[in-house]
């Protein structure tokens, strides 16, 4: 698994080499080159947090971890993700070892309009086509309450959204 440090002045080779040790227990999951980001930040009252990101074959998956402790914050991240893949290993499997044909990418441009709000933060992701299943999946591992997908039977930009009962709903246009 390739493994991509970020953090200001908090990231040692010690820490390096514990992240990596702890990441290369996941490898037996993936069967392509796997790419980890991991980023170490502390915040004020010595709390250290460890956010690591993996992205494998158009699937994401990311846990954050803060505690006394970088070594522990890495610990229970890597664990958490580890749960993750085995809690949806079976929904997993499928991207992990039978890859969809990739389709042409298509970039998606967002229009700014004048507007009194700030907009303060901009993400910028591709988009791949997925089937809603696919696309709960992937909510779920992100833990976001919304996610934006290209719906592989309609070809078109659907938002899949959890509503406050926790069920789920899903925002198709009108063409």
């Amino acid at each position: 698994m390739k493994c991509v440090f970020v953090g200001k002045e908090v990231v040692s080779d010690s820490l390096k080499a514990r992240a990596e040790k702890k990441l290369s227990k996941l490898d037996r999951y993936f069967n392509k080159e796997a790419e980890a980001i991991i980023r170490f930040r502390q915040q004020r009252g010595g709390r250290n947090i460890c956010e690591i990101t993996v992205s494998v074959d158009g699937l994401i998956l990311r846990a954050e971890e803060n505690s006394n402790d970088m070594y522990l914050s890495i610990d229970r991240a890597v664990d958490k993700l580890e749960s993750q893949i085995r809690r949806y290993r079976t929904k997993m499997g499928k991207h992990l070892r039978d890859p969809k044909p990739e389709a042409p990418e298509e970039k998606v441009e967002p229009v700014y309009e004048e507007a009194s709000y700030d907009v303060v933060r901009v993400k910028k992701f591709s988009v791949k086509p997925m089937d809603v299943d696919d696309a709960i999946t992937q909510m779920e591992l992100l833990g976001h309450n919304f996610f934006l997908f290209m719906n592989a039977e309609t070809n078109t930009m659907c938002v899949l959204y959890r509503r406050n009962d926790g069920t789920y709903g899903l925002l198709v246009p009108e063409n």
